[in-house]
């Protein structure tokens, strides 16, 4: 009873919001992901869109002023990841914050040659343990297959992982496992991968990823998630495993079917 009196409140706050599917096709146009979703769910993340725009608040950084398609764009970006899971896992967080360009938290930062700065470097996105997300919108614009050093690369989906990994035990590449994911597995195909590109590294050989990824766990999922459906091919082909238990994650098949 309450799910569906819920339901018909977000009915009423989208139809006051006035969003239009013709708004909607135009601002997500040129994201070539979205190529992917056609039919049934392409109708359902358009709903999941609105229903996110209803549920957050996107608030502006630095006196930003960004517009409707802008909010209907990362909204959408937001909502592919939990297409097939659910907008009730982002239940733990409300505020979307969208600076224009880079932002500088006011904290202190140790840089990798041991000093301590008063202030850290310039990010382009920032998840809080227990607080909002934080996004530049020219990093926003700069998503794609290819965006970062060559390499896949979207600030909505990267920040947005790291909640969903927040959700158990806080940020450590580890997620909430479904039911029917064997146990144990994760760990040591997800370790695997990391240990083999930490040597790719090493000895200089090409990456398959964006080489922040091995910062550590947490951004190594972040950084798989994003090129998981910025570049689900290349996913496929240099980290089937990742690939396969990402697939199992997302509910999703971005590469298409898989062979196991």
């Amino acid at each position: 009873m309450f799910k569906r009196f819920n339901h018909w409140l977000e009915n009423k706050r989208i139809k006051k919001m006035g969003f239009t599917a013709q708004q909607w096709e135009s601002a997500i146009a040129d994201w070539p992901v979205m190529a992917r979703y056609q039919g049934a769910e392409r109708d359902a993340l358009q709903d999941m869109t609105f229903r996110f725009l209803v549920r957050k608040t996107i608030a502006p950084g630095s006196g930003f002023e960004f517009t409707q398609e802008m909010c209907l764009k990362i909204a959408t970006m937001a909502c592919v990841p939990v297409l097939h899971l659910g907008l009730n896992w982002y239940d733990s967080w409300y505020t979307l914050i969208v600076y224009e360009g880079d932002f500088v938290p006011n904290r202190p930062y140790r840089s990798d040659d041991g000093v301590v700065h008063a202030k850290s470097p310039g990010l382009s996105g920032e998840a809080w343990l227990r607080g909002p997300v934080v996004l530049s919108w020219e990093s926003v614009c700069d998503s794609g297959a290819h965006a970062r050093h060559m390499k896949a690369s979207n600030v909505v989906i990267h920040e947005l992982a790291h909640k969903l990994d927040m959700l158990r035990d806080g940020a450590n590449g580890a997620p909430p496992m479904h039911p029917d994911m064997r146990s144990g597995e994760w760990h040591a195909i997800f370790s695997a991968a990391w240990e083999r590109l930490q040597q790719d590294l090493q000895n200089n050989r090409p990456l398959p990823i964006d080489d922040y990824a091995l910062t550590n766990p947490a951004e190594f999922f972040a950084v798989c998630s994003e090129t998981f459906f910025e570049d689900s091919h290349n996913m496929k082909e240099h980290m089937p495993e990742v690939y396969r238990l990402l697939c199992q994650f997302y509910r999703q098949q971005p590469a298409g079917h898989l062979s196991r």
